[in-house]
């Protein structure tokens, strides 16, 4: 059950409008790393969770704050929305408005779609998309992947940060990056916590059984590249951090096999192929005659 409060986690005021701003805001609102995924994809990790306990309360906790978040962020838009000017503008180069809100940098849709609100989009105007959640079920990978998230939902609202001198915005960006500060934490600590307790471990899955990869390349750094820096990392040589081998460093792969030939599907998709069309016409017609669809 969801219940709704009419409160806010944290003051979302401006000190005035600003409809180019708004849209750069959007981005932590409606981007892949914004509000809006992180409150899905906690829920979704959630719903998904195979057992009860704490961290499934972890995931329900944050991601009901972050839903607050998206709140916060909405209102926020919406208010340096409400009293910026129309776009319309006067002179030699340019007398059009919807071509001169594009020019100032506003989200033209903002004023013709939304009404001066907000929408669930990004800097760029494109739909938040429900591809942008994981929640694999396997709580070890879940929850790095959340403490990326939050590193990188945390990278973005600092580089807002620097983008406005509005006090009103910076309060609520400053506050949100303490809260982004806790969640990378957080998650890094659950993840931590899940090893230590042997919920899962590393390589995830930890319960596949690991005989049934081809062991002599496990812990093998190939290097792809002509720089040679890489190598000195301790990901090329010492301890693996799952604790059961080496890293090994090699310059370049070891061995290659032979590239199979070209594939020859059903005629009928029509591909082009080094066989006659004649041949390959014949063929499909025999193939319709005998049913093989």
């Amino acid at each position: 059950m969801f219940f709704h409060r009419q409160e806010m986690q944290h003051t979302a005021t401006p000190d005035k409008p600003d409809a180019v701003y708004a849209r750069k805001l959007q981005e932590v609102l409606g981007g892949q790393y914004g509000e809006i995924t992180v409150a899905m994809q906690y829920g979704f990790q959630a719903w998904n969770a195979h057992m009860p306990g704490k961290y499934r309360d972890l995931l329900y906790g944050i991601g009901a704050e972050e839903f607050g978040h998206v709140e916060m962020l909405a209102i926020m838009i919406a208010q340096l929305l409400e009293k910026a000017p129309l776009g319309i503008t006067e002179d030699a180069v340019q007398n059009d408005p919807t071509v001169a809100a594009v020019i100032g940098a506003t989200d033209v849709q903002a004023a013709i779609v939304a009404g001066a609100g907000v929408r669930p989009v990004d800097s760029n105007g494109n739909p938040w998309q429900g591809s942008y959640v994981t929640a694999s079920g396997n709580l070890l990978a879940d929850f790095t992947a959340n403490a990326n998230a939050e590193m990188q939902g945390r990278l973005q609202v600092a580089r807002l940060y620097h983008m406005t001198d509005d006090a009103g915005v910076r309060d609520l960006l400053s506050f949100l990056l303490a809260r982004d500060t806790m969640h990378q934490n957080q998650w890094l600590a659950a993840a931590a916590e899940l090893r230590a307790e042997g919920v899962e471990d590393i390589p995830v899955p930890s319960n596949f059984p690991i005989n049934k990869e081809e062991r002599d390349v496990s812990y093998e750094y190939i290097n792809f590249s002509n720089g040679e820096a890489a190598s000195t990392g301790s990901w090329a040589s010492g301890p693996t951090p799952d604790g059961k081998g080496e890293f090994t460093y090699l310059d370049g792969p070891q061995s290659t096999v032979p590239m199979p030939p070209p594939t020859h599907p059903d005629v009928r998709f029509y591909g082009t192929t080094e066989v006659p069309n004649t041949v390959e016409k014949v063929a499909g017609a025999t193939q319709d005659k005998l049913h093989k669809e």
